[in-house]
């Protein structure tokens, strides 16, 4: 089952919202910075001019701006993906929205519709949701609570019979784990732990611990050496007045001792069923706590200790617990005789230790099944009337469970700080594990990508050379008769180049001057020279200004010669002449 996403503290919301506006403009604005250049290099590519680059330019080109898109797209995608889950308007428990939860599909029968049933204000705000564990005769019962507001509110609860594991959705811990803490708690079984009630002045936390320590020889039965424990305070109450009249703050202090091994034993089965706990706890405490006794009297809370009935006695005089012990029932015989003779040996310690100071008044917190089997046992063993008290459902008393570990402050803890140390390296290993396989995933997906590109581009360059060497012939044959037509053109070119000069020379030429020599070198440049009478000299100087001034006739606007070798002339009576003149332009050959 698909585990679904968490609602986002406020401060967080707006961050996603205020990230992925700016991721989305940014990247919108680099995808547009891409797609121009990557656009002009496809149209030089693939358009007419597109032999003027070659294929590993290409490659390197479209390599360089297609990697740069697809990370923009990349980033486009994530910034929407942050203003989804800013935007998220997911329902709260029905205590604060008003609207009943979604109930679960029909044919998920053992998935109970989330209901809240317990909120209370939790110290230790860290937490995001929290998963209470309960391995019971029957089958492994599941809690998942959100923390909403200022506790735990049930989110949904789930029976997996035991050959089966649990759902990793709701248990494993993964990348989202680091920015929405979850908290596994597992109970641990009664037959497995030994509570003891020891009263301490008031102090603090580490003098509490300090004292506690120092009692722990005497309270546990167990050697200290195999043994892992915890405290929990109940609450204080007043001392009796001492003989100077000076009343005395005092700590009601529940100390739970447990085995070593059959902690670790308990540990390494929630590991095959995918279960990491973060805490170890006794739901007693709990009940204890949800009891909340006004009055003096004894309070049988009954269990199941080895398959075999039992109950928890909890003796409450002068407003605080005095004493914590079990009473187991025989399966068969006198069972009623056997009850009472447990109950007066708690009893006579009671009287001997002095808080036993009157007639108890008989509680019995069970549920209707076992309050049939019990309240006849009691009224037969006490012959005292026995008041019957609905226990917290366990739905409630794993809410209790996920508000006290989450806001407790005792320094040691009944899970061995190993498992803890060991736990949290497996996941960071697991993770960095995970980053890896998806960065391994990428790069070899960006690999299979370029190589299909390259391969394709080399079948394009493959198919462009065979097509090339299939033209090669008609290729030469076409720059042959490309160099023959560029000779017969340049012919014709300077054909009438030079005709256009004879034109312009016959038009000009004034008849005193004569022309003795003419040669139009290179097609450009032409060459003039003759002989004039001294007297009509002005008149040589003015041909050679009209031919220096000569207009193309067909482009008016252009002159036809360019500034040349200048006029010059010498001798008496008859003067030789000659100037050079260079042409502008060669004209085509008319059609």
């Amino acid at each position: 089952m698909k585990e679904a996403p968490r609602p986002l503290p406020p401060w967080l919301k707006w961050t996603c919202l205020i990230f992925g506006m700016l991721i989305i403009l940014g990247s919108a604005y680099g995808v547009y910075l891409v797609v121009m250049p990557l656009q002009t290099a496809l149209h030089i590519f693939f358009g007419p001019k597109g032999h003027s680059i070659s294929d590993q330019q290409w490659m390197s080109v479209f390599a360089k701006y297609a990697g740069k898109l697809a990370g923009l797209v990349v980033a486009v995608w994530f910034g929407v993906w942050l203003l989804l889950r800013a935007g998220d308007k997911r329902k709260t428990d029905a205590a604060t929205s008003g609207a009943e939860p979604p109930l679960m599909p029909a044919d998920a029968p053992a998935v109970v519709s989330p209901t809240p049933v317990y909120s209370a204000p939790v110290k230790n705000r860290r937490w995001s949701y929290c998963n209470v564990l309960y391995l019971a005769p029957d089958a492994k019962r599941l809690w998942q609570f959100d923390a909403k507001g200022k506790g735990f509110v049930l989110g949904r609860e789930q029976r997996v019979p035991h050959a089966e594991t649990l759902p990793a959705s709701w248990v494993a811990k993964s990348w989202s784990s680091l920015w929405q803490p979850k908290l596994n708690i597992a109970w641990l079984p009664s037959d497995s732990v030994f509570l003891r009630v020891v009263e301490l002045p008031a102090a603090n936390a580490e003098e509490t611990f300090s004292m506690v320590e120092l009692q722990l020889e005497k309270l546990s039965p167990i050697p200290l050496g195999q043994i892992v424990w915890t405290m929990h305070v109940l609450g204080t109450h007043q001392s009796a007045a001492k003989a100077d009249g000076t009343v005395e703050s005092l700590q009601m202090i529940i100390v739970v001792i447990a085995s070593r091994a059959i902690v670790e034993d308990f540990l390494g089965r929630l590991e095959r069923d995918g279960f990491l706990a973060d805490r170890l706890e006794v739901p007693m405490l709990d009940q204890l706590e949800a009891v909340a006794p006004k009055e003096d009297g004894i309070w049988f809370f009954p269990l199941t200790i080895g398959g075999q009935n039992a109950a928890l006695v909890a003796w409450w005089f002068g407003g605080a617990w005095r004493n914590l012990s079990i009473v187991t029932l025989p399966p068969a015989g006198d069972r009623a005789g056997e009850l009472k003779n447990q109950i007066g040996l708690l009893a006579m310690a009671g009287e001997v230790e002095g808080w036993l100071t009157g007639q108890p008044l008989w509680h019995l917190v069970a549920d209707p099944v076992n309050a049939t089997e019990w309240e006849q046992l009691l009224r037969a063993a006490l012959n005292e009337p026995v008041r019957v008290v609905p226990p917290p459902s366990p739905a409630e008393l794993a809410g209790r469970s996920a508000v006290r570990a989450a806001a407790s402050t005792a320094p040691v803890q009944l899970q061995p700080a190993e498992f803890a140390t060991r736990y949290r390296e497996q996941l960071f290993d697991r993770l960095w594990l995970h980053a890896l396989g998806y960065l391994g995933a990428a790069y070899a997906a960006g690999l299979v990508i370029y190589f299909c590109l390259v391969a394709w581009e080399g079948y394009q360059m493959h198919g462009m050379e065979s097509q090339v060497a299939a033209m090669g012939g008609s290729y030469t044959n076409a720059i042959q008769l490309k160099a023959r037509l560029a000779v017969l053109q340049e012919r014709s070119q300077l054909k009438y180049a030079a005709l256009d000069c004879w034109q312009l020379v016959a038009e000009n030429l004034p008849a005193s001057v004569t022309l003795q020599r003419s040669s139009f070198v290179d097609g450009s440049k032409l060459t003039l020279s003759g002989q004039v009478d001294e007297s009509d000299t002005q008149k040589l100087i003015d041909f050679y200004d009209a031919l220096r001034k000569a207009k193309n006739p067909k482009q008016p606007d252009q002159p036809f010669f360019t500034e040349g070798e200048p006029l010059a002339y010498r001798g008496q009576k008859v003067v030789a002449w000659n100037f050079s003149l260079q042409l502008t332009h060669v004209e085509e050959e008319p059609n």
